[in-house]
């Protein structure tokens, strides 16, 4: 690759002119259009009588298609736009129009489930077992199903459009408090005041009284925030179980469960193999607080790197480092990493107004992927770039596929991001060049697994509590932060010495109306991506193609289907994910033996 490489992201060749870009502008006033003319369209057709008929309904189906994949360029552009600069208010005005738009397609969308559901069941068999449209039948066939189990297609249609300013507003608006939030640091002599995303690196440094105090900052900042984000998750939540008590639906977990395609039997056993485990991971987490000196750890000690040397990672290295990595397993892979690092696809630069974390968005129209994070050289950095870039990679092997057939879930997003993050990481224990080396990069690695089965797992006892009490009325921040750390407790089995109450208030995932319960589907994408890669050692080289004929199955099955044609196993069985444990229960021992030093004295 050509050195040094540019940390911001290009989004010019997508629609040039930024959030005032006449282009984008015509580009709406065209989709727009097209959605009206297919609400009229949709409006005068009836459900076909005879599988016959069904081949007046190709080009629909076509149309469909290509509204939303124009749309989708335009939310993923608009996306960029306010997470690069949160002061940009017109990328928030632009936003809010594209949210609007996207109730009215999704009116539309509507109106095609009813149209579906209406056909006579031999009729609409036959219309999915015609070449033309097997391809998408299992999307057609699960929106069908869906839709009835929803309201009337008219109230489905107000319910959408009062969404905008309701349901997704509240989230639009928590965006508004994170991009206000700042942390003052000491540094050189003089007081800076970081963004919340450059105040959460500072939290992983070497320095463990700088932990300290930056996460003292941390909780004080969203201390006060808190009623701003109280009222806000209070109202995401009663607006999603009122739309759900209209459909009749008495569990939050069935929209969740449903857009990522998986059984509750499924999600129990995870949860439930996990927790049978969790002794184990305990004895990490109390070998990690001999080796750090202290009693027991504190919720910033968990993610802490071990020891005093500060390795950073030049942007420039971590991308040389995980192209070679993805070179090992699959050289495509490792080509469409080098072409978003050259064409300037990440936008890694570490400085003020960016909002926090890390996402990758696709641009389906452009056959391109946007990345986002702030880099600042640590190991959880490089981690997260490597992670990103798997989610492009599956965007990548799916680009030539139908629209219907790219709508994969977050569970499956989620495997390919940590599969790509595990290449990386593997790679980099196994060829540490010293013992001092290797427990580091190790710990860096087990880290990942604490996160997905105890901090994960308190964000999804947290937000299933925090639903069964908001059916009662409000919950106060009081409560929330009882509720919090109640959940981060059990989840960590009351290890640690102090807690985070405050996470619900800092974690943007709460806030996410596009999908909720944001947090299982992570858990479960480790797991399911551990259990691949298991797969993939074993195999070798041949094991690239099958990985990514997995990955453009990813939208056409659900995760039990997937699982059963690719990797032989049932998902709904203790077997499979007890073995997916088991990989990061060899870390753990071999870790334990690494320190046993420690445990001595």
């Amino acid at each position: 690759m050509n050195h040094p490489l540019n940390q911001t992201w290009n989004l010019e060749p997508i629609f040039a002119g930024g959030s005032t870009s006449e282009e984008l502008h015509t580009y709406l006033q065209q989709v727009t259009k097209d959605i009206a003319a297919l609400v009229e369209r949709l409006g005068q057709l009836s459900a076909p009588a005879t599988v016959e008929e069904t081949t007046g309904f190709d080009e629909l189906l076509e149309s469909l298609q290509d509204v939303r994949i124009r749309l989708r360029e335009a939310g993923a552009f608009a996306g960029c736009l306010t997470a690069q600069d949160q002061s940009d208010k017109q990328a928030v005005r632009l936003s809010a129009s594209l949210s609007d738009l996207s109730a009215k397609l999704q009116g539309l969308f509507v109106q095609f489930q009813s149209l579906l559901l209406h056909t006579n069941d031999d009729v609409f068999q036959g219309w999915m077992q015609r070449p033309e449209v097997a391809p998408v039948s299992f999307y057609l066939s699960e929106i069908r199903a869906l839709a009835g189990e929803k309201m009337s297609p008219e109230l489905e249609s107000l319910a959408l459009g009062l969404a905008v300013d309701g349901y997704h507003g509240w989230s639009d608006f928590y965006d508004t408090i994170v991009s206000h939030v700042r942390i003052p640091y000491e540094q050189d002599g003089e007081t800076i005041m970081l963004s919340a995303g450059q105040a959460a690196n500072k939290m992983s440094d070497t320095n463990r009284e700088l932990r300290e105090q930056m996460f003292q900052k941390w909780e004080e900042a969203w201390t006060g925030v808190e009623d701003f984000c109280a009222d806000t998750l209070n109202h995401i939540a009663g607006f999603r179980i009122k739309l759900y008590d209209s459909r009749g639906w008495d569990s939050v977990l069935k929209e969740p469960l449903a857009i990522n395609r998986m059984s509750e039997q499924t999600l129990q056993t995870m949860w439930d193999v996990i927790v049978k485990n969790k002794p184990v991971f305990v004895s990490y987490l109390e070998r990690k607080a001999q080796v750090l000196g202290v009693d027991r750890l504190s919720w910033n000690d968990v993610d802490a790197p071990l020891g005093t040397v500060d390795s950073r990672v030049s942007y420039d290295d971590a991308a040389d480092l995980i192209v070679e990595q993805f070179r090992k397993f699959n050289p495509e892979m490792a080509d469409f990493a080098v072409k978003a690092f050259e064409q300037r696809w990440i936008e890694a630069e570490d400085r003020a107004g960016k909002r926090p974390g890390g996402f990758c968005t696709s641009l389906p129209r452009s056959k391109e992927t946007r990345i986002f994070m702030t880099y600042s050289g640590t190991a959880s950095n490089v981690s997260t770039l490597a992670h990103e870039l798997g989610h492009g990679y599956h965007q990548h092997v799916m680009n030539d596929l139908p629209a219907f057939s790219q709508q994969y879930a977050m569970n499956v997003a989620e495997t390919a991001s940590t599969f790509a993050e595990m290449i990386v990481a593997d790679s980099l224990v196994k060829g540490a060049s010293n013992a001092e080396e290797k427990l580091s990069l190790l710990e860096d690695k087990i880290q990942r697994s604490i996160a997905f089965f105890m901090n994960i797992h308190a964000r999804f006892l947290f937000e299933t509590r925090f639903y069964e009490q908001r059916r009662s009325g409000m919950v106060g921040s009081e409560q929330l932060n009882e509720l919090m750390e109640q959940a981060q407790r059990e989840a960590f089995c009351d290890t640690l010495d102090s807690y985070h109450p405050h996470f619900w208030a800092s974690k943007l995932h709460f806030y996410k109306t596009g999908v909720p319960f944001y947090n299982f589907p992570y858990t479960f994408g480790y797991l399911f991506s551990t259990g691949i890669y298991a797969l993939a050692q074993q195999e070798g080289a041949s094991f690239a193609a099958r990985y990514d004929a997995l990955l453009q199955d990813t939208g056409r099955m659900t995760v039990e289907e997937l699982a059963q044609k690719h990797l032989g196993v049932d998902l709904t069985q203790p077997e499979f994910w007890q073995g997916a444990v088991d990989v990061s229960i060899t870390d753990v021992k071999l870790f334990l033996e690494m320190t046993e030093e420690y445990a001595r004295s």
